[in-house]
């Protein structure tokens, strides 16, 4: 994470309140103001008063069931490490007024956890178990803006929607599953505006941290027994092949030298698996076992960019076709013509995004992508895996600058390639 913090330290906390109030009435009336808000908020007013929330009053709170709250509790997999998030602010809660929120993906409040003074104050806001805390139900916050911009986010007084929410400070960053780059939730740590302390960010950055850290031993251990589980099998079976858990991650390897994940495998769907080329997936205790389905290890990607973009993979005997994303597409289209050197997180961050402030999401796209395409996209930097060849159809388009999807995207590196009228024999075939 990079900082995004809303204050600096020294901030006079409680003048910078007043000016940012002033500023909030100014902007949210219409009014000119000599004083901006910064582009993260603005962002966010504009989404929401769209919306046609009241800043004015506070806008419907209709937190769920208790046993819808417990229903979510026991599906979320934030419920094996929230413990261990309670200790993060168990020694510093009460001293330092502050309450640790944690939602669900939809932005939902499962758990809270802090100052008792800070809780009963909390509730007469509607900021408790059961609640939606996103954009659309109560404006500008922490955790709904977050979800919003897929990243952390730190608001302080005026800086929210709602004026009833002005009294409070709201630092909140989205935790990924470590596995599948899937969003889990929201990790929070809200207080009274002016307890605000500089180092809030780094104890959510810390919370978060912990949480992927504890989801990912979990992972290890699932693996660990997976692969108990498979030993009398894997010890009569000859041949290179992998054991893989549902997700792909690789529990065990014999004669190939595999990464640490491959695509997600389905029953009758060939895979594509650098090193052995396309696999017959087979069903295992609580895994797969993966063998090559022929002698060729070579891979054939070919990226359709024609009107719906999908993925075609040949190798060996096997073929297999998949829709793709627009995003998804993007992604491919960008490491092919990055070539063998790859491209960092934050250089394809700034490729799609303009900015390198979004390498949480783009790990979490590739994350994602990999469960289709698995290990034939390498890390650090990403790029495509040496044994595989990609090749680019954009259909009736005479080139790529003139294809469709290149045309409409919002990434300012294909935006480029359009204003540039790349030809496609840029494009590695």
């Amino acid at each position: 994470m990079s900082n995004f913090s809303a204050i600096t330290p020294g901030t006079d906390l409680p003048r910078y309140a007043r000016e940012l109030s002033r500023m909030h009435d100014a902007v949210i009336a219409g009014s000119r103001s000599g004083m901006r808000p910064r582009d993260i908020v603005a962002r966010s007013w504009s989404r929401v008063l769209e919306s046609g929330l009241d800043p004015d009053g506070s806008n419907v709170r209709d937190p769920m069931s208790v046993d819808e709250v417990q229903r979510r509790r026991r599906r979320s997999p934030l419920s094996s490490v929230i413990d261990e998030l309670e200790q993060v602010i168990s020694a510093v809660a009460d001293v330092s007024q502050l309450l640790l929120v944690v939602t669900d993906a939809e932005g939902v409040i499962l758990w809270r956890m802090g100052a008792a003074n800070v809780r009963r104050r909390a509730d007469s806001l509607g900021f408790s178990e059961g609640a939606e805390w996103t954009e659309a139900r109560v404006g500008t916050n922490a955790i709904g803006t977050a979800l919003a911009e897929s990243a952390p986010v730190q608001l302080f007084s005026a800086e929210h929607f709602e004026q009833s929410q002005h009294p409070w400070y709201c630092t909140a960053a989205p935790i990924h599953d470590p596995r599948t780059g899937e969003l889990l939730g929201i990790v929070d740590v809200s207080g009274p505006a002016l307890t605000l302390h500089p180092t809030i960010t780094a104890l959510v950055e810390t919370g978060v941290r912990l949480a992927e850290s504890q989801l990912w031993r979990h992972h290890e251990h699932r693996l660990d027994r997976l692969r108990t589980a498979a030993a009398p099998l894997l010890a009569s079976v000859r041949g290179p092949l992998l054991l893989v858990d549902e997700h792909g991650w690789v529990a065990h390897t014999s004669g190939v030298t595999s990464r640490a994940r491959i695509a997600v495998p389905r029953s009758e769907r060939a895979l594509a698996v650098p090193g052995l080329g396309l696999c017959m997936p087979e069903r295992i205790s609580d895994g797969w076992l993966i063998r090559p389905a022929g002698d060729n290890t070579r891979l054939t990607i070919r990226l359709d960019l024609t009107p719906t973009p999908a993925v075609e993979l040949t190798g060996a005997d096997a073929q297999w076709r998949s829709a793709l994303t627009s995003r998804h597409a993007e992604i491919l289209l960008l490491l092919n013509l990055s070539g063998p050197q790859g491209v960092t997180a934050a250089a394809m961050s700034q490729a799609i995004y303009g900015d390198a402030e979004h390498v949480v999401t783009v790990r979490a796209e590739v994350s994602r992508l990999r469960r289709t395409l698995g290990a034939v996209i390498e890390s650090q930097p990403y790029r495509l895996a040496e044994s595989v060849d990609m090749t680019i159809d954009f259909g009736a388009a005479a080139s790529l600058s003139d294809c469709a999807l290149v045309r409409a995207s919002s990434s300012p590196a294909l935006r480029e390639l359009v204003a540039r009228a790349v030809d496609s024999n840029q494009v590695r075939n």
